[in-house]
């Protein structure tokens, strides 16, 4: 269904003027609809006609995805409180994200924020804990019979990434199982050469930003922050299943 509601629009349409300041509406899903203002919103600046054509095409491709996603968790979802519950929840994630791209852009105006994870459900969490499970690489996932502060949505992975969208080199891979990845282990890894001045520049600069914010920071991930103390987000937040 996806294919073929894109199939049907002129992305030639919602990529050119027209003199509707953006108001143009490309598709409608289950009542929502998406606007050509959208759509160049989320293009980046100077991207090429044929790049941006494509970008655009699978932005639309997301967007009608999620819609027909979310119409269907609807129909199949938690009770009414529990998701007023989450959505305010969310509603502070947002805020706090917000700010925390205006802490970055104030002194990197090119810079942005990358979220590369969040909340995450204890079901989510057991099967990552399945994959370490019985090895070293265990004390990098929280076991999920004990929870962890992801589970609560009060710790994030972030990174940050350039004009372009590149992200800049943090000496790791995100998800990385190793000392390099370590903020204790930090100046060991320099003097040792498996880090770079520049690799930890970067990752200084993330760690200014979010600990600005109030996040703290962990000592085994360089993406990883912590909103609170699991006891305390155990004591004021619902768990996610």
């Amino acid at each position: 269904m996806v294919a073929l509601l894109c199939n049907r629009v002129k992305l030639r349409i919602c990529l050119s003027g027209g003199g509707d300041n953006g108001k143009k509406p490309i598709v409608s899903v289950k009542g929502e609809t998406l606007f050509r203002s959208d759509i160049e919103d989320a293009l980046p600046v100077g991207v090429s006609g044929a790049d941006s054509i494509a970008m655009a095409k699978a932005y639309m491709e997301m967007w009608i995805k999620n819609q027909l996603i979310y119409d269907k968790a609807q129909q199949n979802t938690l009770s009414k409180e529990n998701i007023e519950s989450l959505v305010k929840d969310y509603r502070k994630t947002l805020v706090i994200n917000f700010y925390q791209e205006q802490l970055l852009q104030e002194q990197y105006p090119n810079y942005r924020l990358q979220v590369l994870d969040a909340a995450r459900p204890v079901s989510v969490q057991r099967i990552m804990w399945d994959a370490v499970k019985g090895t070293p690489n265990n004390i990098y996932v929280a076991n999920p019979n004990k929870t962890g502060l992801h589970n609560y949505g009060t710790a994030v992975d972030v990174s940050i990434t350039n004009d372009l969208g590149v992200p800049l080199d943090m000496g790791t891979p995100f998800d990385y199982f190793g000392e390099e990845a370590q903020p204790a282990k930090e100046e060991q890894m320099l003097k040792e050469g498996k880090l770079t001045q520049q690799q930890l520049n970067n990752r200084k600069i993330l760690r200014s930003v979010m600990n600005r914010a109030g996040f703290l920071t962990y000592r085994r991930e360089w993406w990883h922050f912590n909103a609170c103390k699991l006891s305390e987000a155990k004591s004021r937040y619902q768990v996610i299943p």
